[in-house]
């Protein structure tokens, strides 16, 4: 299975009255992120599902991916916010859907999590060296869903400057 870590796009500043929560792409990062999700588009990319936390940049970002074409399915996931709990949650949440090993899986989220996720699924452990920038992408070949902590093999890191 290909695992896709995608950070959401440039969002406006934390301010004053506006949540986290609520904090929106910026016309910039849909620009942005809307050139991404068509560069992954041409390149032939396929997700069958999207998995995206529920922050409206996220899912904003989710939405441009969709309307690139890239995939027709979209799912909200809790876990997939700033706070969540993914490392553990997401091996028991694709054991029992029984995936292919072809499928082709984006979870849209936020830093240092995708990052943190990521180290733990190549190095069985956070190591704060992998940085994802926004509307950047990891992609991560996973073994056997039952093995897969420390025993993925990384194939794609992509800043966004490299697909616009």
């Amino acid at each position: 299975m290909e695992l896709y870590l995608i950070r959401h796009g440039i969002a406006e500043e934390k301010q004053p009255g506006l949540k986290d929560e609520q904090r929106n792409l910026t016309k910039e990062g849909r620009q942005k992120t809307e050139k991404v999700a068509h560069r992954l588009e041409k390149l032939g990319l396929q997700f069958d599902l999207i998995l995206t936390s529920p922050l409206v940049r996220a899912r904003q970002t989710a939405e441009i991916l969709i309307a690139a074409g890239v995939s027709s399915q979209l799912e909200e996931s809790t876990h997939l916010a700033p706070d969540g709990q993914i490392s553990s949650w997401l091996l028991n949440w694709l054991e029992p859907r029984n995936y292919s090993p072809n499928t082709q899986l984006a979870l849209v989220g936020h830093e240092p999590c995708l990052s943190s996720w990521a180290e733990i699924l190549l190095w069985g452990e956070v190591k704060a060296s992998l940085v994802l920038k926004k509307a950047g992408m990891i992609g991560i070949k996973l073994p056997e869903i039952g093995s897969a902590v420390g025993r993925s093999q990384m194939f794609w890191m992509t800043p966004p400057k490299y697909l616009l």
